[in-house]
């Protein structure tokens, strides 16, 4: 299972991103857009147009994990709408949102 603590550092991406995207295709978002280093343990957080899944991506230094979570009713309650607000993430609070 994967751990989320917070020794993490947390990416989360305002805008949405195209669910059919794999691995391969996040990672070279995180390289090539908001130029991060996908190999070097941060976990980058991911939602749908709808806002009813979010997806997560982290390498861990011996291979990509790539968790889908749909939630089963409703959506997300809160997204960053900023830059400031992503960025003060912390990883209980990230936790909290995935359980909501």
């Amino acid at each position: 299972m994967l751990q989320i603590t917070p020794h993490h550092r947390l990416f989360l991406v305002i805008e949405p991103v195209d669910f059919r995207k794999g691995i391969d295709g996040l990672r070279a978002m995180c390289q090539r857009e908001w130029k991060q280093d996908p190999f070097g343990g941060s976990l980058f957080i991911f939602r749908n147009k709808r806002s009813t899944a979010v997806k997560l991506l982290i390498y861990d230094g011996n291979g990509f994990w790539l968790c889908h979570k749909r939630f089963s009713s409703g959506k997300l309650k809160w997204w960053p709408s900023t830059v400031l607000e992503a960025t003060k993430i912390r990883s209980v609070e990230l936790v909290v949102m995935l359980q909501q």
